[in-house]
């Protein structure tokens, strides 16, 4: 696990970095908000330990980034503001936590590592098939090492496909899993989002259609066409 600490009193931010270190958990200072935010664009963190009182940008500010980036990052917040207005407005910014100074350092450590479980819980698998590699946490797809760029639908075709393992997913599947309910169910949106797939993942063509039946990733990447 690696967190970062964003804590402007370096005296206490170094203590819990070493006191951290001492239980395999790797951590980064940042002891204001613009550092904070310049350590969160390089780097990656399974979660944030945010103080509110911080100079430059907030720790409310630096937490609302970091809801806004979408990343899911859990953030728990370490702060001496403990009324339960104060409480309630961490919440309510996007805190998943909230621990109030003075503290223990074992109840931070049990405090990260369930956010941890948590956070592993919901993260989707990464999938690989075919030299291919979907991570639909980020929204990323790589084939061969390299990454791919995909549109939405895109994206939400390839991950049903990649999800059959092979097997054949027939067009109306296609267009119940990744159109909304709205669909028309006579609309040749299918064809056309599979063909625009096949170009961006490039040649050899891995997705196949199975002439009458749909279409399936082939495992052996000799794919039975590339046109419908």
């Amino acid at each position: 696990m690696r967190v970062l600490i964003v804590e402007d009193e370096l005296f206490m931010a170094e203590a819990i970095r070493d006191g951290l270190r001492l239980e395999a958990i790797a951590a980064d200072i940042a002891g204001d908000g613009d550092t904070a935010l310049e350590l969160l664009s390089v780097n990656e963190y399974d979660i944030a330990v945010l103080d509110r009182d911080i100079p430059g940008p907030s720790g409310d500010e630096v937490a609302k980034r970091i809801v806004a980036s979408g990343s899911g990052m859990p953030i728990l917040m370490l702060t001496a503001a403990d009324r339960i207005d104060d409480k309630a407005s961490g919440f309510e910014i996007g805190a998943d936590d909230y621990l109030t100074k003075p503290f223990e350092l074992q109840e931070l450590v049990l405090r990260l590592r369930a956010l941890d479980r948590r956070r592993a819980h919901n993260r989707p698998p990464v999938r690989e098939i075919a030299g291919l590699k979907l991570d639909p946490f980020r929204r990323e797809v790589f084939r061969d090492g390299r990454y791919v760029a995909l549109t939405r639908k895109q994206f939400a075709v390839l991950e049903v496909l990649v999800a059959a393992d092979g097997g054949v997913i027939s067009a109306e599947e296609l267009l119940e899993r990744a159109w909304d309910e709205n669909a028309d169910p006579f609309t040749n949106a299918v064809r056309i989002t599979v063909s625009g797939l096949r170009k961006r993942l490039g040649e050899p063509w891995l997705i196949a259609t199975v002439a009458g039946v749909g279409y399936r990733i082939d495992t052996g990447a000799d794919a039975e066409t590339h046109a419908d």
